[in-house]
C-alpha cells in the first residue's frame, strides 16, 4: 500500500542523487499535483497539525508537504518537482531572510505565480508571538520540561533577554524538541490565532 511518505521518501532519495523514477510513479499513483516547499521538519509538523486541526486530509488532496533540510535546498527541490522535474504546483513557507532563496528558485516571473508565505523571523516565533510566552510555559510545564526551561532560563547567556526569545531558543536546543513544538504549539492555537503566512498557505492548498 503506497502512501505519501513513501513519495516524501522517494523525493528526498532523489534530491541526493537517486534517480527519481519510483517518486515520478508514486506521484501519478498518488495524485500529487502540488508540493509545499518547507525548510525543515519542525514546519512539516507545523503544517500537518493545522491541516488536520481544520478536518483536512493533504494526502487525499494531492498535496505533499516536503521537508528540505535547509531553505538552500530549495533550488535543488524546485528543479526536482516543478515545471522542469514533475510538474506539480509549487508552494513554499520561509523565514524572511530565506525569502530570495524561494524568489529565485521558485520563478516569480512566472505565472501563475507561486505562493511563498514568508514569516518575519521563524515559524516558531511566529507562533510563540501568536500563543504569548506564558500559554508556552504552561505547555513547556504539560510536556514535563518545566525543570529542564528553568534551569535553561538561568544560563548567563539567557540573562535580560526577552521572554519569547528564551523560549524560542529553548525550543531549538534538543533534538527532536523542535519538532515536536511544531505540533504542540499549532494544537494549542484559537482559531483566531494561526500566524497569518501559515493560515495563507493552507488556505492556498
Amino acid at each position: 500500500m503506497v502512501d505519501i511518505g513513501m513519495f516524501r521518501d522517494e523525493v528526498a532519495g532523489w534530491a541526493a542523487g537517486g534517480s527519481g523514477e519510483r517518486a515520478r510513479e508514486l506521484a501519478e499513483v498518488l495524485g500529487v499535483h502540488t508540493a509545499v516547499l518547507l525548510e525543515g521538519l519542525s514546519d512539516l509538523a507545523a503544517v500537518e497539525a493545522l491541516a488536520s486541526g481544520r478536518g483536512r486530509d493533504l494526502a487525499a488532496e494531492g498535496v505533499c508537504a516536503v521537508s528540505m533540510g535547509g531553505a538552500m535546498s530549495v533550488g535543488r527541490y524546485a528543479g526536482l518537482l516543478g515545471p522542469s522535474g514533475l510538474g506539480l504546483r509549487l508552494v513554499g513557507l520561509c523565514d524572511e531572510r530565506e525569502k530570495p532563496f524561494f524568489d529565485r528558485s521558485l520563478d516569480p516571473d512566472r505565472a501563475p505565480r507561486p505562493g511563498v508565505f514568508v514569516c518575519a523571523a521563524d515559524l516558531e516565533d511566529e507562533l510563540i508571538r501568536a500563543l504569548g510566552p506564558a500559554r508556552i510555559e504552561r505547555i513547556v510545564r504539560s510536556e514535563g520540561e518545566l525543570r529542564a526551561w528553568q534551569t535553561f532560563v538561568q544560563q548567563p547567556a539567557q540573562h535580560g533577554r526577552p521572554r519569547h526569545q528564551q523560549l524560542r531558543r529553548f525550543i531549538g536546543t534538543k533534538k527532536g524538541r523542535k519538532i515536536r513544538y511544531g505540533r504542540l504549539l499549532v494544537e494549542a492555537l484559537a482559531p483566531d490565532q494561526v500566524p497569518a503566512p501559515l493560515d495563507a498557505l493552507l488556505a492556498s492548498l
